[in-house]
């Protein structure tokens, strides 16, 4: 197949599946993010875990609590599962991988905390695992994942699935559903009750990196 054509043909999925995902899945996205907005600023956590490129994204969203999205707050607990490498093989070792990320639910995971779990096939045995310790554990899980149904949707709390025919689709949407978390996140802090953090030093001399 033509190399252009396979390109704009990737954009029109890509574009259908957002679609798709602004009317059945933006509201439950924003959601989320005034969620957390409410737990975070209070000690609670967030733990999120994915399989190769979910969980490159499940980190970002961590990157983006603990350091910062769009403008300067103060940083949030939130926690990679799969960037805790010792653990992760140790556990995989020992238990199975199956077992990779329901061990650090248990271990890390408090009532009233949040587990995001990111797959573009929501099969994923260890996520599935992990989703049935978090609600053991009693924290919320959130799920999302490929096109309905799936296993992983069927033991979360709730969930944002996108509805397209490739996991590079599933991913980039997911992407944009991470943004929209974290947009939704830093507007209900920055509410008529929020309490701004200071600024750090080295940004407003304007030399920061």
């Amino acid at each position: 197949m033509d190399a252009s054509r396979t390109a704009h043909e990737h954009c029109l999925s890509l574009t259908d599946a957002l679609r798709r995902y602004e009317s059945a899945g933006l509201d439950e996205t924003v959601a989320w993010g005034r969620h957390l907005a409410g737990i975070l600023p209070q000690g609670g956590r967030l733990l999120a875990a994915g399989n190769g490129g979910s969980a490159a994204q499940a980190q970002h969203l961590t990157a983006e609590l603990v350091g910062r999205y769009a403008r300067d707050r103060r940083p949030f607990s939130a926690i990679a599962l799969h960037a805790e490498t010792s653990s992760v093989t140790a556990i995989g070792n020992d238990y199975g991988f199956a077992e990779v990320y329901a061990r650090q639910v248990t271990a890390h995971g408090r009532s009233g905390d949040v587990l995001v779990l990111m797959s573009t096939s929501g099969r994923s045995d260890n996520l599935v695992a992990a989703a049935t310790a978090g609600r053991a554990a009693g924290l919320r899980v959130w799920a999302m994942t490929g096109p309905l149904p799936n296993p992983l949707a069927s033991g979360a709390d709730a969930v944002v699935s996108v509805d397209a025919p490739s996991a590079a689709t599933v991913q980039e949407a997911h992407l944009v559903a991470l943004h929209v978390l974290c947009e939704a996140f830093d507007a209900a802090l920055a509410g008529p009750h929020a309490i701004e953090a200071p600024v750090p030093a080295a940004l407003t001399r304007g030399d920061a990196a």
